[in-house]
């Protein structure tokens, strides 16, 4: 990548936040908590849908074992590098690691659209076709779900990072945000490829993030249409309990990340820029395990056994 003036960027600087010293120590702190209780968070899950035998076998938990990871994963592409940041006076970035950034947050948001959508899906079958529920949803079935919810967040991104890492830029290698967002980045890019890259951008942002949002949307409409024509009364009252939070869920993340990138808009003012990307790489992963899982009735009771499990672990081992 070169600048218009014909020199090699080679790096960089991220100018954060854009406040003093002792606000940097607040936000320091507050990054450091959300990140840790994320992680503890999602780790709690994984670790119970892997050794309960109960929640290992429905389809349900294995998708969330598995969003419990990729939002592992995608808090772990941002917030690391804040809070590198923040201890710093000022972030400098390399080309390649802003980049390999850039590439990996938005391969895994596209992620998260996708599964957001095969949570929903499975929700539509358990609901909508019980009977049908077991033959459709069997394990090689929801195997086969997830891996090609990873396999389409990591191809739709390749295209608009590979136009927008060959750019050329016009004088500056500032970023006025805190990780590297396509929108900053091609602020500072030279026209006309910078046009190219931004429709490309735009266009890939639609199509997953809006189609994903539309199926989503007609999957818990069905449901909801399925379960006013229900007569059990308890049943029904359960399953709108569930799909509510569901929507919780949906509503936080499509929500914040259409209106920053398939807004024509969505970019323009840096301070609202950052606070809305805050929330949905570090709040919304944060919030997710607790609104899908840890208020969850089977959750609770797989963590039950486990617990109990572990309490007469060491009494086997001194009786023998």
């Amino acid at each position: 990548m070169e600048l218009a003036n014909g020199t090699t960027v080679q790096e960089f600087i991220l100018l954060g936040f854009g406040v003093g010293q002792g606000r940097k120590f607040l936000l320091l702190a507050f990054f450091t908590v959300l990140y840790v209780l994320t992680l503890a968070e999602n780790i709690t899950i994984i670790t119970l849908v892997f050794f309960d035998v109960h929640l290992a076998r429905l389809p349900m938990y294995i998708l969330l074992s598995n969003f419990s990871w990729l939002e592992m994963c995608y808090v772990s592409t941002t917030v690391p590098r804040i809070l590198f940041d923040l201890a710093l006076p000022y972030g400098v970035i390399s080309f390649h690691a802003c980049f390999l950034q850039f590439y990996m947050f938005f391969s895994l948001g596209y992620t998260e659209c996708f599964f957001l959508s095969a949570m929903a899906l499975d929700r539509y079958l358990a609901i909508c076709h019980p009977l049908r529920y077991p033959q459709i949803m069997s394990p090689n079935s929801c195997f086969t779900l997830v891996a090609s919810c990873w396999v389409l967040g990591f191809l739709g991104s390749i295209l608009p990072v590979a136009l927008i890492s060959r750019l050329s830029f016009c004088g500056s290698n500032i970023i006025d945000h805190f990780v590297c967002d396509p929108g900053p980045l091609l602020s500072l890019a030279c026209p006309p490829l910078r046009n190219a890259a931004s429709v490309c951008q735009f266009a890939m942002n639609v199509l997953i993030i809006i189609g994903n949002l539309f199926f989503v949307l007609l999957s818990y409409g069905t449901i909801v249409l399925t379960l006013v024509k229900s007569s059990g009364r308890g049943s029904r009252r359960k399953a709108f309990s569930t799909i509510s939070f569901h929507l919780v869920v949906v509503t936080l993340f499509f929500g914040s990340v259409a209106g920053m990138y398939v807004t024509p808009d969505g970019e323009s003012q840096s301070e609202v820029t950052k606070a809305v990307t805050v929330f949905y790489t570090a709040i919304t992963p944060f919030l997710n395990p607790l609104i899908y899982c840890l208020r969850n009735d089977q959750v609770k009771e797989a963590l039950g056994r486990l617990l109990r499990r572990k309490e007469r672990e060491p009494r086997g081992k001194v009786a023998v």
